[in-house]
């Protein structure tokens, strides 16, 4: 392929991630991890900074004037959130600690709407955390649960999906928005059209999909989409459900506790409207502080240069991993996010991933919590670089450097 090119200043960028800076065993730290957790901005570390040191205070408790004012703050997040994935109020949108607990969220309380002789649609592609619950729902309610497959390239099988829709009373469908093994990215909308078409819900996990792309829950007309902030370059410990609120004013709650009550009696209590509904407890105040800096971040740099970046460094990477003696990259989808997974002949995707550290590089190697999909690829174990907007062309040089390198020692 032809030299790339940055679309943007990518110094700068690095700049301001000051942790890309360090050396690791004496030598450059190349971060290729982003997809499990992605590194933070200083942008994201000094508005949470600012809060503890100036104007720390629970939210929607108090009445004087420095709980009221983080009251107001977090709130605006929650608007901001909102026109962030296109919402329609953000009465919608719903704070978790992270992708996992939002889509148990929704399989215990909409779960309890579905009758019996229904099932759940998921597909062959997804993270345990859009798996087990959904599990846990059919073993709790001995309703049943079906897997759509995916192809030989990694795309989602259309076809068989949408067989399973009309064969079966699909309650809900539950996929995921990009996959954080293949890269592929789902039709999101054709698949909700499909989904509603045969009488169906459908709830998209975009912890991978939001980072790599905008996301317009109105445009693609799903009925539930979650993320979490630790991969959108936020916080660990913050997460976010969207619902439409129709379907929100249905559920019951999830967790009890204070400040998701209307009324509280020994021999009864009933339920504040939505989302405080399903927000019981002390909430993750600096952790939504910091999804907000981190949203700012994102929308200051722009989708449409994340998407570009994205797409070019996995080009890049692809066409020199290629080259590689042994390798060989699994899943070639119609349409991938920044994510390459790979194997090496008769080499073990943790000796990869040791090695690759010595040399100051860091990937992710193991099932990836998509055990059942890496067992469908017929690997044990797979090795994964992941890219983020701080990744550069000279940051894949060194990882394919590495992996030669890799090479050549077990072929002492």
């Amino acid at each position: 392929m032809s030299e790339p090119i940055y679309y943007f200043d990518i110094k700068k960028i690095r700049k301001d991630f000051p942790i890309l800076e360090q050396k690791i065993h004496g030598k450059e730290f190349v971060f290729l991890d982003s997809g499990a957790s992605a590194q933070k901005p200083v942008q994201v570390i000094e508005a949470m900074q600012k809060s503890v040191f100036t104007q720390y205070a629970n939210v929607h408790r108090g009445i004087y004037m420095m709980s009221e004012s983080i009251t107001e703050q977090y709130e605006a997040i929650r608007k901001k959130i909102s026109n962030f994935l296109g919402a329609s109020t953000s009465d919608e949108i719903i704070f978790t600690k992270n992708s996992t607990e939002a889509i148990n969220l929704v399989a215990y309380s909409y779960g309890n709407l579905i009758r019996m002789g229904q099932s759940i649609l998921i597909t062959e592609m997804e993270h345990h955390a859009n798996l087990v619950p959904w599990q846990m729902l059919r073993d709790r309610l001995g309703i049943r649960l079906h897997v759509a497959p995916i192809m030989e390239n990694g795309d989602l099988d259309i076809l068989a999906f949408e067989q399973i829709l009309i064969e079966y009373d699909i309650a809900l469908v539950a996929v995921t928005h990009m996959s954080n093994v293949l890269g592929t990215i789902n039709p999101i909308k054709m698949l909700a059209e499909m989904a509603h078409k045969n009488g169906a819900k459908i709830l998209v996990d975009g912890s991978q999909g939001i980072v790599h792309q905008s996301v317009n829950v109105q445009e693609l007309d799903v009925d539930f989409y979650c993320f979490t902030g630790h991969k959108l370059y936020g916080p660990t410990g913050i997460g976010v459900l969207w619902g439409k609120k129709d379907i929100l004013n249905q559920m019951p709650p999830f967790m009890g506790g204070g400040d998701m009550i209307k009324n509280v009696t020994f021999e009864k209590s009933t339920w504040a409207s939505v989302p405080t509904k399903f927000e019981a407890g002390t909430q993750p105040i600096l952790e939504v502080i910091g999804l907000g800096a981190a949203i700012d971040y994102v929308l200051f740099i722009g989708y449409d240069i994340l998407i570009q970046h994205d797409k070019t460094l996995v080009d890049y990477a692809t066409d020199k991993m290629k080259q590689v003696p042994g390798l060989k990259i699994l899943g070639h989808p119609t349409k991938k996010g920044g994510v390459v997974s790979f194997t090496m002949d008769n080499i073990h995707a943790h000796d990869i991933a040791t090695i690759l550290d010595q040399n100051g590089i860091a990937i992710r190697a193991g099932q990836h919590c998509a055990e059942p999909l890496i067992n469908k690829l017929g690997e044990t174990s797979i090795a994964r670089a992941s890219f983020a907007i701080y990744t550069t062309f000279e940051e894949i040089d060194k990882f394919i450097n590495a992996l030669y390198l890799v090479n050549n020692f077990f072929k002492k």
